[in-house]
């Protein structure tokens, strides 16, 4: 079974270009570079299962209005911030749509469970010869 993630529309996705921040000489104090993306999740096109998860993912990229916030800045070109902002974003969105693989519950092997039992005699001997020396 092969997994396709959603298409974001241009509409979903609100640019806006920044001053970068760091090193970068007089460059980065008159060019805009860095790209903030802004994506509300509730108000996008993206399958209603989709949204409930990117709202529940516990990740500082999204805010408490249900908004996704990346910020891009490690290229000179503004373009190529760009590209690197949507890519994050349709990243983080296919490693959430992602189909949850079920567990199977398996029973431990007659194995396992000697070398447990073995594990936990030769731990408590040990603990046994720390006593006090009886007589």
């Amino acid at each position: 079974m092969s997994y396709t993630p959603p298409i974001l529309s241009e509409s979903d996705v609100e640019f806006t270009a920044i001053r970068a921040q760091g090193a970068g000489g007089q460059n980065v104090n008159k060019v805009s570079s860095a790209v903030h993306l802004r994506f509300d999740i509730r108000s996008s096109s993206l399958p209603e299962f989709i949204k409930e998860k990117l709202l529940a993912l516990q990740d500082q990229r999204v805010t408490k209005d249900g908004v996704i916030v990346i910020k891009a800045q490690t290229t000179r070109s503004q373009e190529q911030n760009r590209v690197d902002a949507l890519a994050r974003l349709n990243e983080l969105i296919a490693e959430v749509a992602k189909p949850v693989k079920a567990r199977r519950e398996t029973r431990p092997t007659l194995g396992s469970k000697r070398r447990r039992l073995e594990g936990k005699s030769i731990r408590g001997q040990v603990k046994a010869l720390r006593g006090k020396i009886k007589e």
